[in-house]
């Protein structure tokens, strides 16, 4: 069988395989001659059935089924040979004058290659680390709450000043049912909170969404809307008071602190002050690489320019999965997903290029931290190696967890590489900045 590559450009190719009759026959007459014992046709006993008519009625599809195995074993063994580095599978390419009558039959296969490019980790950039304080204001706002969490609640059936209100906003055009509880001091204009006084259970209020917080971005949470919706979002919305509680805030006092972080771990409001800033920007540091990662996958997809087969990738989309995508469909979902791919080719280079492997040491390692912050997370604090190893053989049987734990592996030491070679600049903000940093803002 000749089996050959057609370049149409450095990112297509077509795969042409011209397959003579030989490479087939024999196999056909075999499973004709096999069927002929078997067959049934009007007029004839079962297996006295001439072979003439056995090979009319059945040796069409059989040669179908017979050439199709050879051109699938042939094509699966020439993508193995030529090492070529796919992206999607081989997809037929319809062939007008093509005809199962022929002896001599030709197939042609359309596929996508990944492309070939170089990354400069080193290129300058203007990515900044963000270290997140937690400062004053941020730390008495948390203590404020752990005392109205902690302290007393007592049921009220009329809206009174420093009371907590539940009920449901609603808009049904805009899409809005949504049942939340709402702190008065975060509403920005004072009229409206003070309108919210001496109101009653059952009492409806219309509200404007434009301007009705302090920081716009409590809709997302109140109203439960997308971001790119908070800052125009300029509608009327009603509120459906279902429940109103007053708090007494729980005393600063060593049963409380007890409470929150164990026995003698912390004694005074200022140690309270200090583990809530360590507890808060731990959590920060997260958020903070999360963006930085975000941010350096934007800056290498931006600066680091390559082709993708385009086309063949939007037929393939086609193809793949359940259920059948239409070309405006696939056209979307590829759209959706060509950044990811970009990036996923670049992680990979990158890490080639650095010469940097996951092991399963790495896998191990990083599963074993996480499964202890996690413990951690619900109080145990302090688990012995063997509850921890234990936890960590059974996540890694899962092949799904591996998988999952790998991509954040990589991530991490794609992190990692990144930080040491372009070295961004580091910059101190409050959350309130940093979040404004994270919607461009």
């Amino acid at each position: 069988m000749d089996i050959k590559r057609v370049a149409i450009d450095a990112v297509n190719e077509v795969i042409v395989l011209n397959v003579p009759h030989m490479e087939y026959k024999g196999q056909v007459a075999k499973r004709i001659n096999e069927k002929m014992p078997l067959a049934t046709v009007k007029g004839f006993r079962k297996g006295a059935v001439p072979k003439a008519l056995v090979e009319k009625q059945y040796g069409a599809a059989i040669k179908v089924e017979e050439v199709n195995k050879v051109v699938d074993l042939a094509l699966q063994r020439f993508l193995q040979t030529e090492r070529l580095n796919l992206l999607g599978t081989p997809l037929p390419k319809v062939n007008e004058n093509f005809s199962w009558s022929d002896e001599d039959l030709v197939f042609e296969y359309e596929i996508g290659l990944a492309p070939e490019f170089e990354i400069d980790l080193d290129a300058k950039n203007d990515i900044v680390k963000y270290n997140i304080i937690a400062d004053d204001t941020m730390l008495n706002a948390q203590i404020a709450r752990i005392q109205k969490q902690y302290g007393k609640i007592i049921s009220q059936t009329v809206v009174a000043e420093g009371n907590d209100v539940s009920g449901v906003f609603a808009n049904e055009a805009a899409g809005i049912n949504n049942r939340t509880t709402i702190d008065l001091e975060e509403l920005a204009d004072t009229n409206v909170a003070k309108s919210f006084i001496g109101k009653k259970v059952g009492d409806v209020m219309t509200l404007k969404t434009m301007g009705l917080f302090h920081d716009a971005h409590k809709l997302m949470d109140y109203l439960a809307v997308g971001h790119d919706d908070v800052h125009d979002l300029d509608v009327e919305v009603t509120f459906t008071i279902d429940e109103v509680v007053a708090h007494e805030p729980a005393e600063l006092n060593q049963e409380l602190f007890d409470k929150l972080f164990g026995p003698g771990n912390v004694n005074s409001v200022e140690e309270l002050k200090a583990k809530i800033k360590e507890d808060a920007e731990k959590h920060f540091a997260t958020q903070s690489e999360q963006k930085l990662m975000a941010d350096v996958q934007d800056f290498l997809v931006e600066n680091t320019k390559f082709d993708l087969p385009n086309e063949f990738l939007i037929k393939w989309l086609q193809t793949t999965g359940e259920k059948k995508l239409s070309a405006e469909e696939a056209a979307i979902e590829y759209a959706r997903s060509e950044k990811g791919l970009r990036f996923q080719l670049i992680e990979g280079k990158a890490l080639a290029q650095s010469n940097i492997q996951i092991t399963f040491d790495d896998l191990k390692s990083f599963t074993t931290t996480a499964i202890r912050q996690q413990m951690a997370q619900y109080g145990n604090v302090n688990p012995t190696d063997e509850e921890v190893e234990g936890i960590v053989a059974r996540v890694l049987s899962n092949q799904e967890e591996v998988k999952r734990l790998s991509e954040q592996v990589v991530a991490d030491k794609m992190l990692q590489l990144f930080k040491e070679k372009a070295n961004p600049s580091t910059k101190d903000v409050t959350y309130e900045e940093f979040v404004k940093a994270m919607y461009n803002e």
